[in-house]
């Protein structure tokens, strides 16, 4: 286990791997609403998280930054809404080995944010019908919709 960076060396850390954390494999414009998952970088094909984004950089950023990383272990560390911290746990687990930060992957791009919803929520399907441990919000309501097995 690592000690964490302060805030500042995070910031450094995360400007320089940033290249590296955004992938966009959806062949597409690059215009529009890109939908995306957060994986571990070792295992690109566990999808912990399915999202969507006018702004994949910045929201990388932000999943990162919500996690408070420079925080140390022992500290309190979650002021946000409860239901989020599933996610951010994941984040801060993966940074306490090896700093590693989780990996973006756009899947496709949209038009339209009615559109990008119902493409997420798809996209939210689809893996959770292949039994990814997603961590999104309303993983629990659309496993419901899955057919039973």
């Amino acid at each position: 286990m690592h000690s964490p960076l302060d805030k500042r060396q995070l910031g450094r850390y995360i400007r320089e791997r940033l290249p590296d954390l955004l992938l966009d494999e959806s062949g597409g414009p690059g215009e529009g609403v890109a939908l995306y998952t957060l994986s571990d970088p070792r295992d690109l094909r566990c999808v912990r998280y399915v999202g969507q984004t006018r702004a994949p950089q910045r929201r990388l950023v932000q999943h990162i930054q919500r996690a408070q990383l420079w925080l140390p272990e022992d500290m309190p560390w979650w002021f946000g809404a409860p239901r989020l911290r599933p996610l951010y746990d994941w984040i801060r687990e993966l940074h306490r080995e090896e700093y590693r930060l989780p990996t973006m992957l756009i899947t496709s791009w949209v038009e339209g944010a009615k559109a990008a919803r119902l493409a997420e929520r798809e996209l939210i399907l689809a893996h959770l019908g292949r039994r990814q441990e997603l961590l999104n919000v309303e993983r629990e309501i659309l496993a419901r919709q899955l057919p039973l097995t």
